[in-house]
């Protein structure tokens, strides 16, 4: 359904008109399209509609995106859970973007769903709570939020043409439909391709933008993919490649945020793979990252193994130990049970007794 519509920019018109302060939350861990749609609005609200406005990361993001940061305006939450909290309770204009409800803000979902602002989301997952938005635009047939927040900006008064936002607003606008998108190699619609153009006929410097996001990384993870190549991942007879990364694997090659990126898609160019597992190992749990070739639901098997959710093709969630296997030596086992499962088309089951 589309809900970019003139009705909804009226709403967004007057919200933006009666708002003082304003909050812009993304989701846990944020990507580049988390980071790049925070930017582009935290730029447009400050520069184009002269607000305060603070945007909040819940969890540090990859290094390669720090060259998108502006020095101020950002509060990292982990880092100042009080700051960011009194943040959330002092603005009256809330958005939450890439990000299907307050739940995946993490630490911040309890200040998110007590706070008394007007609440707008621009997010492309599936199952929005939109009922809890004063405003949604809500729409899975699109790129990324980094795509849908530039047809929400473009049909804004005065806007129109890309070339009418400063290119604080654009650049970070292209990154996260660049990283989104993989580089235009998953999720890609008509629109996608006209909004690359647009943005590079406004003057977008796409070459130095994919220089910054993929030639920038540390050494490390170059070695920890030969590894994950090497010896982390394994084929199931199902066609199932899976990989888990400890903790112990990240010290040895200094893993950091963002190191990992796009690991998970790696098995999905070998031909007999049609469905990738990606775990990282955190305090308590793993962190879940799933893909798929078109034909197989990553986000169904997030769903009912995983805790999680997600697009059709790409999705992720969670494996807690001891609450969903008894411990951690289990994940490669639990992981193989359940994909065995889900290839046969059976829903993967959560006994975990049964491993």
């Amino acid at each position: 359904m589309k809900t970019v519509t003139p009705a909804r920019i009226r709403r967004l018109e007057a919200l933006l008109s009666d708002a003082r302060r304003v909050c812009i939350v993304v989701h846990t861990h944020p990507d580049g399209d988390a980071v790049g749609s925070g930017v582009a609005l935290l730029a447009y609200l400050r520069g184009c509609q002269g607000l305060a406005v603070d945007l909040l990361l819940p969890d540090p993001a990859a290094s390669v995106l720090d060259f998108l940061l502006p020095e101020n305006g950002v509060t990292l939450a982990s880092a100042d859970p009080a700051g960011a909290v009194s943040r959330i309770a002092g603005c009256d204009l809330l958005f939450c973007l890439d990000m299907n409800g307050p739940g995946r803000a993490g630490d911040l979902e309890a200040a998110l769903r007590a706070s008394a602002a007007r609440k707008v989301l621009v997010d492309h997952h599936p199952n929005p709570e939109a009922d809890w938005f004063d405003l949604a635009f809500s729409e899975t047939e699109v790129s990324s939020a980094s795509e849908l927040l530039y047809r929400v900006l473009l049909a804004l008064p005065g806007v129109g043409r890309a070339d009418r936002l400063p290119m604080e607003v654009l650049t970070p606008l292209m990154a996260g439909m660049t990283t989104d998108t993989n580089n235009f190699a998953n999720s890609v619609f008509p629109s996608t391709l006209r909004m690359a153009s647009e943005l590079l006929a406004a003057g977008v410097d796409r070459d130095a933008l994919l220089d910054a996001l993929f030639n920038s990384y540390g050494e490390s993870r170059f070695r920890a993919m030969g590894c994950f190549l090497d010896r982390l991942m394994h084929i199931t007879p199902d066609g199932v490649a899976y990989a888990i990364l400890d903790r112990r694997t990240q010290a040895e090659f200094g893993i950091r945020e963002g190191d990992t990126e796009g690991f998970v898609n790696l098995p999905l160019g070998i031909g007999r793979v049609r469905l990738s597992v990606f775990l990282r190992e955190d305090e308590g749990h793993f962190r879940v990252s799933v893909r798929s070739k078109r034909g197989v639901a990553a986000n169904r098997l997030a769903a009912e193994a995983f805790h999680g959710g997600g697009h059709a093709c790409a999705a992720g969630g969670k494996l807690h130990f001891p609450q969903d296997i008894p411990d951690r030596e289990l994940a490669a086992q639990y992981v193989e049970t359940v994909t065995a499962r889900f290839m046969r088309n059976e829903a993967p089951s959560q006994d975990t007794d049964r491993i």
